[in-house]
Parts: structure tokens; sequence; C-alpha cells
């Protein structure tokens, strides 16, 4: 089956500013953050991956929620936050739009806040199903800015 996305580009990286934005991949979407630090980076990414199924603007912060990951390498610790995200997205039927990561070594603590799905003012457009290896990168530019993003399936 093939599925079709309509991808917005919602935000452009500027060195002195935390982003986010959606990139094309065939019939699956790709996030993206970008940020000052690499938590940073993170939560931006985070906030990519709400906006894949609704604006997460319109997502109150009003229940808190913790997460921790620790894997061998970024990039795996990436996937694994992802996927905590979309764990606790299906579990608790809830979107996130507010995200505190801190990072040390290959370990992420975080608290992301949000709310219970409300089909009829959230308008979710897709289920994100998983987090991919695909076009996995988590670096550091030579400005110093991070950038942290991969493929996610819808």
């Amino acid at each position: 089956m093939n599925k079709k996305v309509n991808v917005k580009i919602s935000m452009v990286n500027t060195p002195d500013k935390a982003a986010w934005e959606h990139f094309p991949h065939e019939a699956d979407i790709g996030v993206r953050g970008m940020g000052r630090t690499k938590a940073e980076a993170f939560e931006q990414a985070a906030t990519a991956l709400t906006a894949v199924i609704t604006d997460p603007q319109i997502v109150e912060p009003n229940e808190k929620v913790k997460i921790t990951c620790q894997a061998a390498d970024d990039k795996t610790l990436f996937v694994d936050w992802l996927a905590a995200l979309i764990y606790e997205m299906d579990t608790r039927k809830m979107l996130f739009s507010r995200f505190e990561v801190r990072i040390k070594q290959h370990k992420l603590d975080a608290v992301i806040w949000g709310e219970k799905i409300d089909v009829g003012r959230h308008s979710p457009a897709v289920e994100v199903k998983g987090a991919t290896y695909t076009a996995l990168k988590v670096e550091q530019n030579e400005d110093g800015c991070w950038m942290a993003q991969c493929v996610v399936d819808v």
C-alpha cells in the first residue's frame, strides 16, 4: 500500500535558534530537530514528531510524564527517545507539546507535557507507528549547532 503524506516544511535552521522541520521520504516522513545543544535538537525533533500528527500549538501541556532512555551511542539514543514518545502517545492516548531533555553520556532523562487526544480538536492526520534507522543522523556542525533526524513510519 502506497501512503501519501502532505509535508510542509515548518521551520528553517538558524544557528542562533532551535528549530524543527519535516523532510519528505517516499511513503513515510522524516523528522528533524536542530538546536544549540544535542538535548535541544532532541526536544525539537519531538515537536516535529507531534507535528506529524497535529499542530503542536493546540496541544495543551496539562499532564506531565517522565521518560528515561539509555543507549550505546547518540544515534541509538535518538531512535529510542522517539520510540519512547510514540509508546507514551499510544499507551496513554496522549499528544505532547512541551519537552525538557537532559543528556549525559548516552543517558537521556526527559519530562514531557501534553494532554489526552481529543479527536475533534486535534484532528489527528496520521498515526506514527515507529521511529526507524532510515536517514538517521545525530551530528554537530562546524558552528556548534546540533541536528537529530530520522524517518518515522506512518
